[in-house]
């Protein structure tokens, strides 16, 4: 059997360009996020945020322009590392020194990067990998990330606040340096995990776009059932005579927009209570909308799950057929 032919240069250039915009702009539009997210917080400037990512990603982008997933996967785990760093220093060193606080935070990044440019060559069969990688080196992953996690708790359960600012300042510095020691030490390990996270979203996300025929209906009938209910809710609300919704400063004569907030809130089952039902029709009117949601969430997981079962046997026979 003669092998498929490869596609033509001309046309991996544009896919290659597309996957490249795509992995940029992915990693921008995240750092801006975390970026927003911790503003104001007092634990790290928005700035240094930034300039952290673009520094970073822009030597990896240099270092490894064909890893797409590594970038994807080091957005990813530099966002988490921004949040958890804010959790850490507002938990554990509140009153550390704003400048200790920004050179905490780079130094493990500082400590990545210098470590995957003096291990480049080493490290680009894995930074550019396109499939996903053998699963056997888990347990030396998981290592590297239980010694962070040590640093992590013992920074958590030791008495930083009631320490000085000095000693709370030096004892940030010291753990961020700890942090930065794993880090450079278990460089392979780390970028393993970065692009196995990466591949794994790709595989979610793929499996995802299989089932958009059952989600699409799942979601179309949902917001059907939603802004008939809301009908209801404001037809009902103006016939009666008094008011039959109260919020919390008393009877409450319901608008379209808050017919559409009751509806949602009960379908969903979350309750926020802002809004809730006084007359005994519109209980009634209520709960039927509830048991009418449970009904669809079950018939929406099971239409899912009959999807991907049968998307599941078509790759498998897809599969076969090939290997024939």
């Amino acid at each position: 059997m003669s092998e498929a032919p490869s596609p033509p240069q001309g046309r991996r250039a544009p896919d290659m360009l597309r996957r490249w915009l795509r992995s940029v702009g992915f990693t921008l539009l995240l750092s801006l996020l975390v970026a927003a997210g911790v503003a104001g917080g007092g634990q790290i400037s928005p700035a240094v945020v930034l300039g952290a990512a673009g520094i970073g990603l822009g030597v990896l982008y240099y270092l490894f322009p064909h890893g797409m997933h590594f970038a994807f996967g080091t957005a990813n785990g530099f966002a988490v590392y921004a949040c958890l760093y804010v959790f850490m220093g507002r938990a554990g060193f509140p009153d550390a020194a704003d400048w200790a606080k920004a050179v905490g935070f780079l130094l493990p990044i500082a400590a990545f990067l210098a470590a995957v440019w003096v291990r480049c060559g080493a490290l680009r069969g894995l930074a550019e990998a396109e499939r996903p990688l053998d699963v056997a080196h888990l347990p030396r992953m998981m290592r590297f990330l239980v010694a962070l996690g040590g640093i992590g708790v013992v920074s958590m359960l030791a008495p930083e606040p009631r320490m000085s600012a000095t000693a709370q300042t030096v004892s940030l510095l010291a753990a961020m340096a700890a942090v930065a020691a794993v880090v450079a030490a278990s460089v392979r390990d780390v970028v393993r995990l970065l692009v196995d996270v990466a591949l794994i979203f790709e595989t979610v996300g793929a499996r995802i776009g299989r089932l958009a025929v059952p989600i699409t209906a799942f979601v179309s009938v949902y917001a059907l059932l939603v802004i008939t209910f809301a009908s209801f809710y404001r037809i009902a609300d103006g016939l009666s005579p008094a008011p039959i919704f109260a919020s919390a400063e008393g009877p409450l004569r319901l608008d379209f927009a808050d017919a559409l907030h009751f509806s949602v809130a009960t379908q969903s089952t979350v309750g926020y209570g802002d809004i809730r039902p006084v007359g005994d029709g519109v209980r009634v009117l209520a709960s039927l909308q509830v048991l009418l949601g449970q009904l669809l969430l079950l018939f929406g997981f099971a239409e899912i799950m009959r999807g991907s079962r049968t998307r599941w046997r078509e790759d498998g026979d897809g599969d076969r057929r090939e290997g024939s």
